[in-house]
């Protein structure tokens, strides 16, 4: 079997939504292969199980394919999942979406078997004026009240509304009630799950001409009215010698990182994980010892364990989203220590 050894590029899939759009600029400025010019994309998923491999070893291959014949060489020696481990994608909306939550772990063990549950985190990549996003339930809001609002389509009213900012980053674990409004481009990474219950569909009609299904049991089940808003939370970044490092946001589930490359950065790849870098903006090359790969905005690499050292050399300037599971001790708390970062920042960015 082949060694994975270098970078490998992944194509995104789209996703059709009625609340998407046509216009998928800066990252994805030409119409998707398949679809019409009237299309409505609403996601690109960067790591769907169909994603296809377009270089390297397992070209050709879907993604799924790949984690079935790589396993561990591919997503690295921590990998305990049998699907890949982090669901990458970028959502693009022209309406508002449902009003919904996602279960945790346990409860899909019991009621949705099959499927790990659902903690996920948003940056927001472009935010057009009026944007809106509703992010848990008003003071004083009980599960009562939201039942018989979501059976009127008026469960807007009960959620706490903010205005995002371009590069905010918000933390949703499951139980938060949530709904992302229109004129937003942001990017979510997340459990590999695409289990969501929705709660609240204002009455309209899906793709297909029927009112879209809701799934108020499981969903009340679920909803946790005590989970703080994980919203505005601190920019923390640090200089290096390539340009800035910014830690996004963390949990045990998935790590964010934002990378801005104004000169040629080195960096290693580690045993225990795959790494995803998602090109924000920017083009330039990918070098390691066996060569070199050009890199544009809007293409999605990603960094088996065994690649090691490799450098991303911008044509001037690059900026990266990275995810990854991560140790939450050896890559943040240590990395907390010898920065002289103060534990409470730590805390509003580091989620056990």
């Amino acid at each position: 079997m082949p060694t994975l050894d270098i970078p490998l590029q992944l194509s995104p899939i789209f996703k059709p939504k009625i609340w998407g759009r046509r216009d998928l600029s800066p990252l994805f400025p030409d119409p998707p292969a398949g679809f019409g010019a009237e299309s409505l994309i609403g996601e690109a998923w960067l790591t769907d199980d169909a994603s296809r491999f377009l270089t390297g070893p397992p070209a050709g291959l879907t993604l799924v394919e790949a984690v079935a014949k790589f396993g561990p060489e591919l997503c690295g020696r921590a990998w305990i999942e049998p699907r890949f481990p982090i669901l990458a994608k970028y959502i693009y909306t022209s309406d508002w979406l449902s009003v919904q939550v996602h279960p945790d772990d346990n409860y899909t063990r019991s009621h949705d078997p099959g499927s790990p549950g659902k903690c996920e985190m948003w940056y927001i990549v472009r935010a057009g004026r009026g944007a809106k996003i509703l992010l848990g339930t008003k003071a004083g809001v009980t599960k009562g009240d939201l039942r018989s609002a979501f059976e009127r389509g008026t469960s807007r009213d009960l959620l706490q509304g903010f205005r995002p900012r371009v590069g905010e980053a918000f933390f949703i674990p499951p139980g938060t009630v949530h709904a992302l409004g229109p004129g937003l481009i942001l990017f979510e990474a997340e459990q590999n799950s695409d289990l969501t219950y929705r709660l609240d569909d204002y009455g309209r009609r899906g793709l297909y001409g029927s009112p879209r299904p809701l799934h108020l049991s499981k969903g009340l089940d679920v909803v946790r009215l005590d989970l703080p808003r994980n919203r505005a939370l601190p920019r923390l970044q640090w200089r290096e010698s390539y340009g800035t490092r910014r830690l996004v946001v963390a949990c045990r589930h998935f790590a964010v990182e934002e990378l801005l490359i104004r000169k040629k950065a080195g960096f290693q790849s580690l045993p225990e994980r795959v790494e995803i870098l998602s090109v924000l903006e920017g083009e330039g090359r990918v070098e390691t010892s066996a060569g070199w790969m050009a890199f544009r905005t809007g293409e999605t690499w990603l960094i088996p364990p065994a690649t090691g050292p490799y450098r991303l050399v911008p044509g001037e300037k690059a900026r990266f989203l990275k995810a990854y599971v991560p140790d939450l001790n050896r890559d943040f708390r240590q990395l907390f220590t010898r920065r002289g970062r103060v534990s409470r920042q730590r805390a509003k960015l580091v989620f056990e």
